[in-house]
Protein backbone atom coordinates (compact mmCIF):
# COMPACT_ATOMS: atom_id res chain seq x y z
CA UNK A 1 0.00 0.00 0.00
CA UNK A 2 2.72 2.14 1.05
CA UNK A 3 4.64 1.61 -2.62
CA UNK A 4 1.27 2.00 -4.39
CA UNK A 5 0.79 6.15 -2.30
CA UNK A 6 5.06 6.66 -3.27
CA UNK A 7 4.34 5.68 -6.50
CA UNK A 8 0.97 7.51 -7.49
CA UNK A 9 2.40 10.64 -5.69
CA UNK A 10 5.47 10.74 -7.98
CA UNK A 11 3.30 10.25 -10.65
CA UNK A 12 1.26 13.09 -9.79
CA UNK A 13 3.97 15.35 -9.21
CA UNK A 14 5.07 14.62 -13.12
CA UNK A 15 6.08 17.76 -14.64
CA UNK A 16 6.32 19.85 -11.07
CA UNK A 17 8.52 22.64 -10.61
CA UNK A 18 9.89 23.65 -7.16
CA UNK A 19 8.10 26.84 -7.73
CA UNK A 20 5.09 26.07 -8.25
CA UNK A 21 2.10 27.54 -6.43
CA UNK A 22 -0.40 25.01 -4.70
CA UNK A 23 -2.57 25.76 -7.09
CA UNK A 24 -0.63 24.79 -10.15
CA UNK A 25 0.69 21.86 -8.74
CA UNK A 26 -3.12 20.80 -8.26
CA UNK A 27 -3.56 21.40 -11.97
CA UNK A 28 -0.84 19.89 -13.23
CA UNK A 29 -1.71 16.60 -10.78
CA UNK A 30 -4.79 16.43 -12.19
CA UNK A 31 -4.27 16.52 -15.94
CA UNK A 32 -1.51 14.06 -15.58
CA UNK A 33 -3.66 11.61 -13.15
CA UNK A 34 -6.52 12.04 -15.71
CA UNK A 35 -4.07 11.69 -19.32
CA UNK A 36 -3.20 8.24 -17.64
CA UNK A 37 -6.46 6.11 -18.13
CA UNK A 38 -7.20 8.28 -21.07
CA UNK A 39 -4.35 6.34 -22.94
CA UNK A 40 -5.40 3.67 -21.39
CA UNK A 41 -8.68 3.68 -22.46
CA UNK A 42 -7.55 5.05 -26.10
CA UNK A 43 -5.47 1.30 -25.99
CA UNK A 44 -8.57 -0.48 -25.02
CA UNK A 45 -11.19 0.74 -27.28
CA UNK A 46 -8.45 0.70 -30.02
CA UNK A 47 -7.42 -3.02 -29.64
CA UNK A 48 -11.72 -3.37 -28.91
CA UNK A 49 -12.45 -1.89 -32.49
CA UNK A 50 -10.17 -3.78 -34.59
CA UNK A 51 -10.90 -6.99 -33.08
CA UNK A 52 -14.56 -6.27 -34.17
CA UNK A 53 -13.48 -5.94 -37.30
CA UNK A 54 -13.09 -1.73 -36.86
CA UNK A 55 -9.66 -1.12 -38.18
CA UNK A 56 -9.79 2.01 -39.53
CA UNK A 57 -11.99 3.29 -36.56
CA UNK A 58 -9.82 1.38 -34.34
CA UNK A 59 -6.81 3.36 -34.87
CA UNK A 60 -7.90 6.76 -33.91
CA UNK A 61 -8.04 5.69 -30.19
CA UNK A 62 -4.55 3.80 -30.38
CA UNK A 63 -3.00 6.71 -32.05
CA UNK A 64 -4.51 8.64 -29.57
CA UNK A 65 -2.77 6.82 -26.41
CA UNK A 66 0.35 6.76 -28.33
CA UNK A 67 0.59 10.28 -28.95
CA UNK A 68 -0.93 11.45 -25.42
CA UNK A 69 1.83 9.24 -23.87
CA UNK A 70 4.66 10.81 -25.51
CA UNK A 71 3.04 13.98 -25.01
CA UNK A 72 3.49 13.22 -21.32
CA UNK A 73 7.00 11.88 -21.26
CA UNK A 74 7.56 15.52 -22.93
CA UNK A 75 5.77 17.53 -20.80
CA UNK A 76 7.97 15.16 -17.66
CA UNK A 77 10.97 16.41 -19.66
CA UNK A 78 9.96 20.02 -20.41
CA UNK A 79 7.64 21.35 -18.00
CA UNK A 80 6.06 22.98 -20.36
CA UNK A 81 2.41 22.67 -19.10
CA UNK A 82 0.86 25.08 -20.98
CA UNK A 83 1.92 23.34 -24.31
CA UNK A 84 0.64 19.91 -22.92
CA UNK A 85 -2.64 21.11 -21.17
CA UNK A 86 -4.02 22.87 -24.50
CA UNK A 87 -2.54 19.62 -26.64
CA UNK A 88 -4.68 17.50 -23.67
CA UNK A 89 -7.80 19.07 -24.69
CA UNK A 90 -7.42 19.51 -28.13
CA UNK A 91 -6.62 15.94 -28.38
CA UNK A 92 -9.86 15.19 -26.21
CA UNK A 93 -12.12 17.14 -27.66
CA UNK A 94 -11.40 16.04 -31.07
CA UNK A 95 -10.95 12.05 -31.00
CA UNK A 96 -14.64 11.28 -30.31
CA UNK A 97 -15.32 13.18 -32.82
CA UNK A 98 -13.26 11.68 -35.66
CA UNK A 99 -14.06 8.19 -34.26
CA UNK A 100 -18.12 9.04 -34.24
CA UNK A 101 -17.78 10.16 -37.96
CA UNK A 102 -15.32 6.81 -38.89
CA UNK A 103 -18.36 4.81 -36.90
CA UNK A 104 -20.80 6.34 -39.16
CA UNK A 105 -23.27 8.72 -36.95
CA UNK A 106 -24.38 8.92 -32.46
CA UNK A 107 -26.21 5.65 -32.79
CA UNK A 108 -23.23 3.38 -34.35
CA UNK A 109 -20.97 5.86 -32.28
CA UNK A 110 -22.78 4.78 -29.50
CA UNK A 111 -22.33 8.28 -27.94
CA UNK A 112 -18.44 8.15 -28.22
CA UNK A 113 -19.11 12.17 -28.23
CA UNK A 114 -19.94 12.00 -24.95
CA UNK A 115 -15.70 11.92 -23.99
CA UNK A 116 -15.20 15.36 -25.64
CA UNK A 117 -16.73 16.78 -22.81
CA UNK A 118 -14.52 16.30 -20.60
CA UNK A 119 -12.71 18.90 -22.83
CA UNK A 120 -14.58 21.51 -21.10
CA UNK A 121 -14.82 20.08 -17.72
CA UNK A 122 -10.73 19.61 -18.07
CA UNK A 123 -10.78 23.45 -19.03
CA UNK A 124 -13.15 24.44 -16.09
CA UNK A 125 -10.44 22.87 -13.40
CA UNK A 126 -7.29 23.01 -14.87
CA UNK A 127 -7.11 26.26 -16.64
CA UNK A 128 -8.55 30.09 -15.91
CA UNK A 129 -12.57 29.18 -15.68
CA UNK A 130 -13.21 32.27 -17.93
CA UNK A 131 -11.89 29.93 -20.98
CA UNK A 132 -14.26 27.01 -20.18
CA UNK A 133 -16.95 28.38 -22.19
CA UNK A 134 -14.77 28.58 -25.57
CA UNK A 135 -13.88 24.85 -25.05
CA UNK A 136 -17.66 24.17 -24.23
CA UNK A 137 -18.66 26.16 -27.50
CA UNK A 138 -16.37 24.31 -29.36
CA UNK A 139 -17.41 20.65 -28.39
CA UNK A 140 -21.53 22.31 -29.15
CA UNK A 141 -20.15 23.13 -32.54
CA UNK A 142 -18.70 19.66 -33.05
CA UNK A 143 -21.72 17.77 -31.92
CA UNK A 144 -23.91 20.01 -34.28
CA UNK A 145 -21.56 19.57 -37.27
CA UNK A 146 -21.61 15.77 -36.20
CA UNK A 147 -25.27 15.91 -36.59
CA UNK A 148 -25.06 17.35 -40.12
CA UNK A 149 -22.72 15.05 -41.21
CA UNK A 150 -24.19 11.91 -39.99
CA UNK A 151 -26.13 11.34 -43.72
CA UNK A 152 -22.70 11.67 -44.85
CA UNK A 153 -20.99 9.04 -43.31
CA UNK A 154 -23.35 6.27 -43.52
CA UNK A 155 -25.67 4.58 -41.03
CA UNK A 156 -23.81 1.20 -40.58
CA UNK A 157 -20.38 -0.23 -39.63
CA UNK A 158 -19.17 -4.11 -39.20
CA UNK A 159 -20.44 -3.70 -35.53
CA UNK A 160 -23.45 -5.93 -34.52
CA UNK A 161 -26.36 -4.42 -32.28
CA UNK A 162 -24.87 -6.09 -29.22
CA UNK A 163 -21.17 -4.76 -29.71
CA UNK A 164 -23.01 -1.00 -30.22
CA UNK A 165 -24.66 -1.67 -27.21
CA UNK A 166 -21.67 -2.75 -25.27
CA UNK A 167 -19.88 0.60 -26.63
CA UNK A 168 -22.73 2.52 -25.11
CA UNK A 169 -22.65 1.12 -22.13
CA UNK A 170 -18.29 1.71 -21.92
CA UNK A 171 -18.53 5.08 -23.24
CA UNK A 172 -21.41 5.74 -20.20
CA UNK A 173 -19.54 3.89 -17.68
CA UNK A 174 -15.93 5.68 -18.61
CA UNK A 175 -16.93 9.47 -19.25
CA UNK A 176 -18.90 9.16 -15.75
CA UNK A 177 -16.58 7.24 -14.15
CA UNK A 178 -13.65 10.15 -15.23
CA UNK A 179 -15.64 12.82 -15.10
CA UNK A 180 -16.59 11.81 -10.65
CA UNK A 181 -12.58 11.05 -10.34
CA UNK A 182 -11.53 14.57 -11.52
CA UNK A 183 -14.13 16.22 -9.89
CA UNK A 184 -13.85 14.22 -6.79
CA UNK A 185 -9.58 14.82 -7.01
CA UNK A 186 -10.27 18.28 -7.41
CA UNK A 187 -12.75 19.18 -4.71
CA UNK A 188 -10.70 17.28 -2.08
CA UNK A 189 -7.31 18.79 -3.34
CA UNK A 190 -9.14 22.05 -2.65
CA UNK A 191 -10.60 21.39 0.48
CA UNK A 192 -7.20 20.77 1.55
CA UNK A 193 -5.46 23.55 0.56
CA UNK A 194 -8.70 25.90 1.90
CA UNK A 195 -8.38 24.05 5.61
CA UNK A 196 -4.61 24.70 5.46
CA UNK A 197 -6.12 28.31 4.25
CA UNK A 198 -8.16 28.68 7.04
CA UNK A 199 -5.51 27.61 9.65
CA UNK A 200 -2.94 29.99 8.45
CA UNK A 201 -5.89 32.66 9.06
CA UNK A 202 -7.04 31.47 12.37
CA UNK A 203 -3.32 31.52 13.09
CA UNK A 204 -3.48 35.29 12.36
CA UNK A 205 -6.45 35.91 13.57
CA UNK A 206 -8.85 35.06 16.32
CA UNK A 207 -11.39 32.51 15.22
CA UNK A 208 -14.61 34.84 15.63
CA UNK A 209 -12.84 38.12 13.63
CA UNK A 210 -11.39 35.52 10.76
CA UNK A 211 -15.26 33.85 10.07
CA UNK A 212 -16.63 37.83 10.43
CA UNK A 213 -13.91 39.04 8.16
CA UNK A 214 -14.69 36.03 5.34
CA UNK A 215 -18.34 36.48 5.71
CA UNK A 216 -18.53 40.38 5.27
CA UNK A 217 -15.19 41.50 4.17
CA UNK A 218 -14.84 43.56 7.38
CA UNK A 219 -14.51 43.28 11.20
CA UNK A 220 -15.75 45.58 14.10
CA UNK A 221 -14.17 47.11 16.73
CA UNK A 222 -14.92 45.76 20.01
CA UNK A 223 -14.94 47.14 23.66
CA UNK A 224 -13.83 44.71 26.10
CA UNK A 225 -14.15 46.02 29.89
CA UNK A 226 -12.09 43.85 31.38
CA UNK A 227 -8.96 42.32 30.24
CA UNK A 228 -5.52 41.20 31.34
CA UNK A 229 -2.42 41.84 29.03
CA UNK A 230 0.68 40.50 29.23
CA UNK A 231 4.19 42.05 27.96
CA UNK A 232 7.58 39.88 28.01
CA UNK A 233 10.79 41.66 27.02
CA UNK A 234 14.21 39.77 26.68
CA UNK A 235 16.47 42.19 28.98
CA UNK A 236 20.21 41.61 27.70
CA UNK A 237 18.72 40.78 24.13
CA UNK A 238 21.19 42.82 22.44
CA UNK A 239 24.27 41.60 24.24
CA UNK A 240 23.48 37.97 23.39
CA UNK A 241 22.34 38.54 19.96
CA UNK A 242 26.01 39.75 19.22
CA UNK A 243 26.99 36.21 20.08
CA UNK A 244 24.75 34.50 17.86
CA UNK A 245 24.89 34.65 14.19
CA UNK A 246 21.15 35.63 12.38
CA UNK A 247 20.18 32.06 11.54
CA UNK A 248 20.66 30.92 15.50
CA UNK A 249 19.17 33.90 16.58
CA UNK A 250 15.94 33.87 14.50
CA UNK A 251 15.99 29.86 15.83
CA UNK A 252 16.72 30.62 19.82
CA UNK A 253 13.71 33.75 19.28
CA UNK A 254 11.37 30.92 17.63
CA UNK A 255 12.46 28.18 20.04
CA UNK A 256 11.53 30.43 22.55
CA UNK A 257 8.02 32.09 21.39
CA UNK A 258 6.68 28.35 20.16
CA UNK A 259 7.03 27.87 23.78
CA UNK A 260 5.11 30.62 25.03
CA UNK A 261 2.38 29.75 21.95
CA UNK A 262 1.65 26.36 23.76
CA UNK A 263 1.60 27.83 27.15
CA UNK A 264 -1.01 31.08 26.63
CA UNK A 265 -2.88 28.64 24.28
CA UNK A 266 -3.22 25.44 27.16
CA UNK A 267 -4.73 28.38 29.08
CA UNK A 268 -7.19 30.21 27.01
CA UNK A 269 -5.01 33.35 25.84
CA UNK A 270 -5.25 35.44 22.63
CA UNK A 271 -2.03 35.87 21.01
CA UNK A 272 -1.90 39.90 19.94
CA UNK A 273 1.56 40.20 18.47
CA UNK A 274 5.33 40.15 18.27
CA UNK A 275 7.29 43.11 18.17
CA UNK A 276 11.47 42.40 18.01
CA UNK A 277 11.79 40.76 21.66
CA UNK A 278 8.71 41.32 22.91
CA UNK A 279 5.70 39.35 22.82
CA UNK A 280 2.18 40.48 23.95
CA UNK A 281 -0.82 38.44 24.58
CA UNK A 282 -4.27 39.06 26.27
CA UNK A 283 -6.38 36.70 28.45
CA UNK A 284 -10.40 37.98 28.40
CA UNK A 285 -10.68 38.60 24.42
CA UNK A 286 -12.41 37.82 21.81
CA UNK A 287 -14.51 35.29 24.07
CA UNK A 288 -14.99 36.96 27.30
CA UNK A 289 -14.40 35.75 30.59
CA UNK A 290 -14.18 36.11 34.24
CA UNK A 291 -11.10 34.16 34.77
CA UNK A 292 -9.01 36.23 32.23
CA UNK A 293 -6.43 37.78 35.01
CA UNK A 294 -5.77 34.17 36.87
CA UNK A 295 -4.89 32.78 33.53
CA UNK A 296 -2.74 35.44 32.18
CA UNK A 297 -0.71 35.73 35.41
CA UNK A 298 -0.86 31.54 35.59
CA UNK A 299 0.60 31.67 31.85
CA UNK A 300 3.02 34.29 33.06
CA UNK A 301 4.55 31.90 35.77
CA UNK A 302 5.13 29.00 33.63
CA UNK A 303 6.69 31.26 30.95
CA UNK A 304 9.19 33.05 33.49
CA UNK A 305 9.98 28.85 34.72
CA UNK A 306 10.31 28.21 30.93
CA UNK A 307 12.76 30.48 30.65
CA UNK A 308 15.04 29.77 33.91
CA UNK A 309 14.86 26.38 33.09
CA UNK A 310 16.69 27.15 29.64
CA UNK A 311 18.88 29.79 31.56
CA UNK A 312 20.43 27.18 33.74
CA UNK A 313 20.88 24.68 30.91
CA UNK A 314 22.29 27.14 28.49
CA UNK A 315 24.72 28.38 31.56
CA UNK A 316 25.42 24.93 32.43
CA UNK A 317 26.44 24.18 28.95
CA UNK A 318 28.53 27.82 28.68
CA UNK A 319 26.13 29.23 25.93
CA UNK A 320 24.30 32.41 25.93
CA UNK A 321 21.55 32.92 27.29
CA UNK A 322 17.66 35.30 27.40
CA UNK A 323 17.03 36.49 30.75
CA UNK A 324 13.33 38.24 30.57
CA UNK A 325 10.72 40.22 32.35
CA UNK A 326 7.47 40.22 32.37
CA UNK A 327 4.44 42.83 32.86
CA UNK A 328 0.34 42.11 33.58
CA UNK A 329 -2.03 45.09 33.84
CA UNK A 330 -6.00 44.50 33.85
CA UNK A 331 -8.66 46.79 32.63
CA UNK A 332 -10.69 47.96 29.40
CA UNK A 333 -9.41 47.75 25.64
CA UNK A 334 -10.76 48.27 22.00
CA UNK A 335 -9.66 45.42 19.65
CA UNK A 336 -9.94 45.09 16.23
CA UNK A 337 -8.30 44.82 12.68
CA UNK A 338 -6.80 48.05 10.99
CA UNK A 339 -5.57 48.59 7.29
CA UNK A 340 -6.55 46.36 3.90
CA UNK A 341 -3.53 44.07 3.99
CA UNK A 342 -1.42 42.16 6.34
CA UNK A 343 -4.29 41.63 8.52
CA UNK A 344 -3.36 41.99 12.27
CA UNK A 345 -5.62 41.83 15.32
CA UNK A 346 -4.73 44.18 18.12
CA UNK A 347 -5.82 46.06 20.85
CA UNK A 348 -5.65 49.45 22.33
CA UNK A 349 -5.71 51.75 25.09
CA UNK A 350 -4.14 52.63 27.96
CA UNK A 351 -4.31 49.34 29.96
CA UNK A 352 -1.93 48.46 27.06
CA UNK A 353 0.36 51.03 27.62
CA UNK A 354 0.33 50.52 31.19
CA UNK A 355 0.89 47.15 30.70
CA UNK A 356 4.06 47.58 28.71
CA UNK A 357 4.97 49.70 31.70
CA UNK A 358 4.43 46.97 33.87
CA UNK A 359 7.23 45.16 31.86
CA UNK A 360 10.09 48.35 31.51
CA UNK A 361 9.71 48.36 35.08
CA UNK A 362 10.17 45.31 36.54
CA UNK A 363 12.90 43.04 37.09
CA UNK A 364 14.66 39.87 35.11
CA UNK A 365 13.22 36.55 35.96
CA UNK A 366 10.17 38.28 37.37
CA UNK A 367 6.45 39.19 36.84
CA UNK A 368 5.57 42.51 37.34
CA UNK A 369 2.02 42.92 38.01
CA UNK A 370 -0.39 46.06 38.30
CA UNK A 371 -2.81 47.13 41.02
CA UNK A 372 -5.78 46.08 38.98
CA UNK A 373 -4.20 42.60 38.28
CA UNK A 374 -3.18 41.86 41.51
CA UNK A 375 -6.77 42.55 43.16
CA UNK A 376 -8.00 39.41 40.70
CA UNK A 377 -5.53 37.25 41.88
CA UNK A 378 -4.53 38.15 45.45
CA UNK A 379 -6.45 35.29 46.78
CA UNK A 380 -5.08 32.72 44.04
CA UNK A 381 -0.94 33.13 43.70
CA UNK A 382 1.42 34.84 46.53
CA UNK A 383 2.37 38.50 45.65
CA UNK A 384 4.59 40.73 47.17
CA UNK A 385 3.63 44.52 47.12
CA UNK A 386 6.78 46.57 45.37
CA UNK A 387 5.45 49.75 46.32
CA UNK A 388 4.51 53.00 44.64
CA UNK A 389 7.31 52.75 41.41
CA UNK A 390 7.08 55.50 38.96
CA UNK A 391 6.35 54.25 35.48
CA UNK A 392 7.18 56.19 32.63
CA UNK A 393 4.90 58.82 31.61
CA UNK A 394 2.57 57.29 34.15
CA UNK A 395 3.33 58.52 37.41
CA UNK A 396 4.20 56.42 40.29
CA UNK A 397 2.25 53.24 40.24
CA UNK A 398 1.36 50.45 42.83
CA UNK A 399 2.90 47.03 41.69
CA UNK A 400 3.71 43.77 42.93
CA UNK A 401 5.82 40.54 42.07
CA UNK A 402 3.16 37.71 41.53
CA UNK A 403 5.09 34.54 42.67
CA UNK A 404 4.04 30.78 42.03
CA UNK A 405 0.30 30.09 42.67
Amino acid sequence: MMRFKKLFKRIALTGANLHDDEETRLHKSLLVLCSIPFIFAGLVWGCMYIYFGEKQAGLIPLLYGVFSFFSLVYFGFTRRFGIYRFSQLLLILLLPFALMTALGGFVNGSAVILWALISPLGAMLLDKPKKAPAWFFAYVCLVVVSGMLTPLTGDSNKLNAAQIELFFVLNLLGVGTLIFLMVFYFVQKKNFFQQRTEELLLNILPKETAEELKSTGTATARYFSAVTVLFTDFKNFTSVSEQLTPQELVNEINYCYSAFDAIITKHGIEKIKTIGDSYMCAGGLPVINNTHAADTVTAAIEIRDFMLAEKQKRAAAGKPFFEIRIGCNTGSVVAGIVGIKKFAYDIWGDTVNIASRMESSGEPGKINISASTYELVKDKCKCTHRGKIEAKNKGMIDMYFAENA
